[in-house]
């Protein structure tokens, strides 16, 4: 068989997350993350959005959903296979109720595209059908045609000399039943649709050059067959899209002794990786479907059919149109304060005090990547530390590690190779790395590295000093502008010294477990955070002030899900701030009473990491503040390296304070999760009001003295 791997893939094991049977207790995460997809999708359909900001968050949707498939269905399906009750579920039947559930969003989506084309007609966008061009338009699409397309396409006919070809991931093909002429026997052939073509064609005739007239790529390629197939009897053709499992993961113990080919073998074979999806449209072909059945050896329930668009992120043409009035009105990050005083310096202005910086409202430009290039150029700096998960095509960090390397510094960089999606980005960038001089390292065996941070140790009159930056987010200059996330800087000895053992921990052999200041997984944050919950719980019995806000991407820890629970009932007040699926039932009397959760959705995504315990106090300052790399789940607090950083500083607590009460005010972008597992938008009592990042924007522009704007 094509792509069959040359290694054993790792049996699937299952962790505590997948022991409950608790299904009154426990919600599930695979139909939670679907509800987290649907607020997604509510952004497209909800007419306050800008328009072409709709049409791009049709796109983020599909996204999303491609992610979901390509990481999960397998998973699911082996579950089934093995009948396996998780949840208090039946795992056949749960693959129905996704299924339901996945073909009524599709629904939904192309309700929303439907609703959205008259919008679009008014402001001059418009996608025609073939039917609806005149003779001059598909006279220039018959010439693009020619000229652009034809030579790129290769047909691939299936009979005794023509294997069936190989269909690549997330590629949409045509499906064509054609005929000898005189002859009654169906033949298949496939063309793939290459994506290094716009997927919307803009129409240059005369009766279009001054609007935003569109035709599908496809379009054009299924109009323009006969040319294709000459004396060829084109019967028939079908789109098609192929969606193939990537969580394809090899024993820990394998005999491969380089971690580096290990990953690299994992991406090469996961072209090849099963098929999960198969996605046609309305203009469906029988007999193609059945063929392909056969073909691939699939079964009925992996084939969807999209009542609308086979990928929505095609119309990206349209969302990035240059039409200011109908997307969000530009944001530039501003320079944080106390890196504004460019006479002062990044070092001296972190002795001056920690700094806390929020993206994308204040600067990653002028914060993070300042801090890491002074770095880098500063003779006095000794060596530079770093992990790196994810950094982007065009990352600034890699020539700064490497200038600084080739300088003489001691330069550490720490790669995870097996950050998912990124793991060839990675592996060149370790490459080039190594090749520079920069000691990379991989991280430690059976866990990923996730946590986000960079040591600087710089030789300085008194000594030497230590310099750090711990992160919610990755070093990604691009997300850095889309993702809410925190940053931190210090020169504090409390938090760099045990970052010096953390490094330690990475490279060497350390097994140090004592960490007293920072919460480090799998070593001692699990037990912190349930200790802080407990201690909120005993609180409350002995009727001191008793609270907890957490903010997290999502949430479904069962040992910390539990504790939440005995702390709701003990009479703690908590507040759940989970951008995405929350396994934690809310308001549910006698379990969850105290304990709300909402979700906000918007310009910007939800990213950072954010925990508070009032410890006693009725002064939000007073409580203790953490921020770091973790969510509450199995994965971050079991099988990743993360970390969390308490924040002591007044003015740092105060920031996240204001952030975190912002959130939980919301009255435009958040959603009340119900105990059912549903969510609620929340209706604002007065029309003018705007959302959390809105205000953020408005509130960063007021601290620059810049004043505020509303849209």
């Amino acid at each position: 068989m094509v792509g069959k791997p040359r290694k054993k893939p790792k049996k699937l094991k299952l962790t505590h997350s997948y022991d409950f049977t608790k299904k009154d207790e426990i919600l599930n995460r695979d139909t939670q993350w679907l509800e987290f997809n649907r607020r997604v999708l509510h952004e497209a359909m909800d007419n306050r959005t800008p328009l072409l900001e709709r049409i791009r968050f049709l796109g983020i949707f599909t996204s999303n959903l491609d992610e979901f498939f390509m990481k999960r269905l397998s998973w699911l399906t082996q579950i089934a296979e093995m009948d396996i009750v998780r949840d208090g579920t039946n795992p056949k039947q749960h693959l129905k109720e996704l299924k339901t559930i996945i073909q009524d969003l599709y629904k939904k989506q192309a309700e929303c595209l439907t609703n959205l084309v008259p919008l679009l007609q008014k402001e001059g966008i418009v996608i025609f059908k073939w039917e609806e061009l005149s003779d001059a338009q598909k006279s220039f699409c018959s010439d693009y045609f020619r000229k652009n397309i034809f030579p790129v396409l290769t047909p691939l006919a299936v009979d005794p000399g023509h294997p069936f070809p190989f269909i690549s991931n997330l590629s949409t093909s045509l499906g064509v039943t054609l005929r000898h002429p005189g002859q009654d026997d169906n033949l298949f052939s496939r063309i793939k649709v290459p994506k290094n073509f716009p997927q919307l064609i803009r129409l240059n005739t005369e009766d279009s050059i001054h609007t935003f007239h569109f035709i599908r790529f496809t379009d054009v390629l299924m109009n323009n067959l006969g040319i294709l197939f000459p004396n060829m009897e084109v019967l028939d053709v079908m789109p098609f899209r192929v969606t193939r499992n990537v969580d394809i993961q090899w024993d820990e113990e394998d005999d491969t002794a380089n971690i580096l080919e290990l990953v690299s073998e994992e991406v090469r074979q996961r072209k090849f990786g099963e098929v999960v999806r198969i996605e046609f449209g309305a203009h469906k072909n029988d007999w193609i479907i059945q063929f392909l059945k056969n073909e691939l050896d699939l079964t009925d329930d992996i084939y969807y059919e999209i009542p609308g668009e086979l990928d929505y992120q095609d119309l990206s043409a349209i969302s990035d149109l240059a039409i200011p009035h109908l997307k969000y009105k530009p944001w530039t990050p501003l320079i944080p304060q106390a890196f504004a005083d460019t006479q002062t310096g990044v070092f001296a202005a972190i002795r001056s005090g920690s700094i806390l910086v929020h993206h994308p409202y204040e600067s990653f430009g002028a914060s993070v990547e300042k801090f890491i290039e002074t770095a880098a150029n500063d003779p006095k700096v000794l060596a530079i530390k770093m992990t790196l998960y994810r950094t982007g095509r065009e990352s600034p960090f890699i020539p700064l590690l490497i200038r600084a390397a080739e300088m003489g510094k001691q330069v550490v960089c720490v790669v995870e190779l097996k950050a998912r999606f990124d793991e060839e980005r990675n592996i060149y960038w370790a490459q080039q790395l190594e090749n520079s001089g920069v000691h990379v390292v991989y991280g430690i065996v059976g866990l990923k590295t996730h946590l986000k941070t960079t040591l600087v140790v710089r030789q300085e009159s008194e000594g030497l000093r230590s310099y750090v930056h711990i992160g919610t987010g990755n070093y990604h200059k691009v997300t850095a502008n889309l993702y809410d996330d925190f940053g931190f800087f210090t020169c504090e000895p409390t938090r760099t010294e045990e970052v010096v053992e953390l490094f330690h921990y990475l490279t060497g052999r350390s097994l140090k477990k004592d960490y007293q200041h920072l919460l480090v997984a799998p070593i001692n944050m699990r037990e912190k955070f349930l200790d802080l919950i407990k201690n909120e719980t005993e609180n409350a019995k002995t009727n001191k002030p008793a609270r907890i806000v957490a903010k997290c991407n999502s949430l479904e820890d069962p040992a910390i899900i539990t504790a939440l629970y005995e702390a709701s009932k003990a009479g703690v007040k908590i507040d759940l701030i989970v951008r995405g699926f929350c396994c934690l039932r809310p308001g549910v009397k006698g379990l969850s009473d105290n304990i709300r959760v909402i979700s906000v959705i918007g310009r910007f995504l939800e990213h950072s990491r954010l925990y508070y315990f009032a410890n006693g106090s009725l002064n939000p300052l007073e409580g203790h503040f953490y921020m770091g790399s973790a969510d509450w789940m199995y994965r971050n607090l079991n099988s990743r390296v993360e970390m969390c950083t308490p924040l002591y500083s007044a003015p740092s607590r105060e920031k996240l304070w204001e952030v975190l009460s912002t959130l939980l005010a919301d009255e435009r972008q958040a959603w009340d999760m119900q105990s059912d597992g549903s969510y609620i938008q929340r209706k604002p009592t007065d029309d003018t009001k705007v959302g959390t990042h809105q205000l953020l924007m408005d509130l960063a522009k007021k601290r620059a003295g810049l004043g505020s704007e509303k849209v």
